[in-house]
């Protein structure tokens, strides 16, 4: 799933308003800004299969480190202590910790059964919602649109940034996406470990952006 990841982080701003959208979209990506260093490291593995599923030619042979349920736990936690150590915010830290969590299930409902209970074990998650693009479509467009929809409704520009910078992201993530459809199969796992880590991009034009908007009860007093 790529999306309907970042749906999450949009709509996550609106119960938690005083997070930054950088950081929600750090914990709703999280273990996926983490698989492009393991897979670098070959802690981790990936084999590129054209045709494996309608949606992507990737085979997730072995990434129990960052994408089993066990270890995705073990994230959350890590994730919601950096921040309540950095921030003090206990409501904070809570959605954070929550939004690493729903990336495994969100994932387990479009991987093939790959997807581990914790390192090590013989039980494989995944329901196949990859097999169809019109299956995965239909649960990442209205995941990503219901997110990006509560992101604008919470939030007000305080400047042109503000009104653009938020909107040009949305409309980048969806040509990402539309790019991973339509595009040719990556011609090898470095470039598929590389072009992850440019995630981070993301997750700082998101930073930027939401330091261009105000919570919109806020906002709206001024």
């Amino acid at each position: 799933m790529f999306l309907g990841h970042f749906g999450a982080g949009f709509g996550a701003k609106s119960i938690a308003p005083q997070v930054s959208l950088g950081w929600l979209f750090a914990a709703a990506q999280f273990v996926d800004l983490l698989w492009p260093t393991l897979l670098l490291a070959g802690i981790e593995r990936v084999r590129i299969e054209p045709g494996a599923t309608a949606v992507t030619p990737l085979v997730f042979e072995h990434y129990p480190v960052s994408h089993s349920l066990l270890a995705v736990a073990g994230w959350s936690l890590a994730v919601a202590a950096v921040y309540l150590a950095l921030k003090r915010d206990r409501r904070g830290a809570l959605v954070l910790a929550a939004l690493v969590a729903s990336h495994w299930f969100l994932d387990a409902i479009v991987h093939q059964p790959d997807l581990p209970l914790y390192p090590g074990s013989a039980t494989l998650v995944g329901l196949g919602a990859w097999s169809s693009h019109a299956v995965s479509l239909a649960i990442e467009l209205p995941l990503f649109a219901a997110g990006a929809w509560l992101y604008a409704r919470s939030t007000r520009p305080v400047d042109a940034t503000g009104r653009w910078a938020w909107a040009a992201l949305v409309a980048f993530l969806l040509f990402v996406h539309a790019g991973n459809l339509l595009g040719p199969p990556p011609p090898g796992t470095g470039a598929i470990a590389w072009v992850g880590q440019a995630q981070w991009l993301l997750v700082l034009w998101a930073f930027w952006a939401d330091n261009h908007r105000r919570p919109a009860t806020l906002a709206e007093s001024r």
